[in-house]
């Protein structure tokens, strides 16, 4: 699946949500525009972010949408080791690269063709739709330092 396939642009958000049998609310559609404006963020940075642009919502509010919508799979949520769960509007098959100094997380793509990394040596019997992997290393600032 090609990145510019599987992400969901500001105009269809709606109908996604419509489609995953969720209702479209301005509070869903602020919490999907605060994931794209702040990649790989946290649950309580993307409170601040709808908190600003809506002026009111609870916490709880923006945990139920990021939960339902990362269930339907219109956000990604991942939580790499010893971090928050973080989320992301792109829902491709792609990885991750984490500092291990600062913590700053990026997007890589897989290495070779379309996710090669589905195919397991032994798949146990399980029918594999994901992978997860994350790679670690120290970021070109944290090199410099």
């Amino acid at each position: 699946m090609d990145k510019s396939e599987s992400n969901h642009t500001s105009g269809d958000v709606s109908e996604s949500l419509r489609a995953a049998g969720l209702q479209v609310t301005a509070q869903r559609l602020a919490v999907y525009r605060a994931v794209e404006s702040l990649p790989h963020a946290i649950a309580d940075e993307i409170y601040k972010s709808v908190r600003t642009e809506l002026g009111v919502i609870s916490k709880q509010a923006v945990y139920d949408a990021l939960n339902a919508m990362s269930e339907h799979g219109i956000l990604r949520r991942i939580q790499p080791a010893g971090s928050a769960a973080r989320y992301e509007h792109r829902v491709d098959n792609h990885h991750h690269l984490v500092c291990r100094q600062c913590r700053n997380l990026v997007d890589i793509d897989c290495a070779v063709g379309v996710a090669p990394c589905l195919v397991a040596e032994h798949d146990h019997g399980y029918q594999i739709d994901e992978a997860e992997v994350t790679y670690w290393g120290i970021c070109p600032d944290c090199q410099k330092k």
